[in-house]
């Protein structure tokens, strides 16, 4: 089996469920939220009942990740070192399995993502097959110890579809005491077999107390500033109850990009081009890839809430409301949907290709204002 890579070498490498300065899931010690999840977990561990796939399934950014890496601490500590309530996850970070989980060198544990491409500096586009097959050697050298085994899958989104079918293949046979960690934020888009294979457990979507706490106990990490009260309540309401969300307007200035996609949508059916263009040549360099990422982000969720309104999903008289009717996007519901569909299609293929994201936002401005004005 493969040396385990040792902390320093971990810190040496970007990884792709890391986000900017703020701690990793995996040193995130405390979940806020999700009783009813852990505790599913927690029970079924101890009866000896808890089905050997699992499916964390929820909305990106609000604890899977966390919780899967709180479960391989559990499930690979010392029965000692468990909650002796057995009413929790809670393993001491001092403890063995702990740090060994964090440094991702427990000889119980494998995790699944996307690797980094030390030759192109960049991170895959998805999981590929060679990663996933690793599990077999994994299990096989492994098997003998009587120990447990925890495989975390981060995320199961992003498997190749030969990848899938690998991973597959160890569900269909699984090895006594090993549990697969699948975490998902759309389990209905995973193989049909994977799904059969696995048992879904559900996250919900932070409330307002509990995405405040994580934020705030993330961000207590960075060198960034905490929000203030007029801030958090602008950034809550448009996390949609994500703790990534959150940390990523806050941390990637969010907030001032969400005033120009505002600002730029509110004048519809008429764009400032002007403005547009500004904002492609600030977005447009590789340096700006994160803000790029969060401003095309926020302009999609922008879109979706007038194609809500104009279905009458939003609530009345709100700003969405209000634009909806003043474009009349009621009886072209269609048009506004399928406009959605190309920005993310055309956003995808321009990332896969290295294309030039000022071009990429000029054309989606363009596609905007046509289909308001028709």
């Amino acid at each position: 089996m493969a040396r385990a890579p040792a902390l320093q070498e971990i810190e040496a490498l970007p990884e792709a469920d890391r986000l900017d300065e703020v701690p990793h899931p995996r040193a995130t010690t405390v979940l806020h939220g999700h009783t009813v999840a852990e505790q599913t977990l927690v029970s079924g561990f101890a009866g000896g009942r808890l089905h050997h796939g699992l499916m964390l399934a929820g909305t990106e950014g609000i604890g899977k990740a966390t919780l899967a890496y709180r479960f391989a601490r559990h499930v690979l500590a010392d029965p000692t070192e468990r909650d002796p309530f057995g009413q929790s996850l809670d393993v001491a970070s001092e403890t063995k399995a702990a740090r060994q989980v964090l440094a991702l060198s427990h000889p119980g544990l494998m995790v699944i993502r996307r690797p980094w491409d030390t030759k192109t500096k960049r991170f895959t586009a998805s999981i590929p097959v060679d990663e996933v097959r690793r599990i077999k050697s994994f299990l096989a050298h492994t098997a003998g110890d009587g120990a447990n085994r925890v495989v975390i899958v981060d995320s199961a989104d992003e498997l190749n579809i030969n990848a899938a079918n690998a991973l597959l293949k160890s569900l269909e046979e699984p090895p006594a005491r090993t549990y697969f960690m699948l975490v998902t934020a759309q389990p209905g888009r995973l193989l049909p077999t994977i799904r059969s294979r696995c048992r879904m457990v559900s996250l919900q979507a932070l409330g307002e107390q509990d995405l405040k706490r994580a934020a705030q106990a993330a961000l207590m990490g960075s060198d960034r500033d905490p929000p203030g009260a007029s801030e958090w309540v602008r950034l809550i309401g448009l996390s949609n109850g994500s703790v990534r969300r959150l940390l990523i307007l806050w941390l990637r200035d969010g907030l001032k990009l969400q005033d120009r996609v505002e600002a730029l949508l509110g004048g519809l059916p008429r764009i400032d081009w002007g403005m547009v263009h500004a904002l492609g040549d600030e977005l447009g360099s590789a340096a700006a890839g994160d803000k790029f990422e969060t401003f095309y982000e926020l302009l999609l969720q922008h879109l979706t809430g007038l194609v809500r309104a104009g279905a009458g999903q939003g609530a009345g008289g709100d700003a969405f409301a209000t634009k909806a009717g003043q474009l009349n996007l009621a009886p072209r519901l269609a048009t506004w949907a399928e406009l959605w569909e190309t920005l993310v299609r055309e956003k995808a293929e321009a990332m896969a290709l290295n294309l030039d994201r000022k071009s990429l936002i000029l054309e989606a401005f363009g596609r905007i204002e046509q289909a308001a004005k028709g």
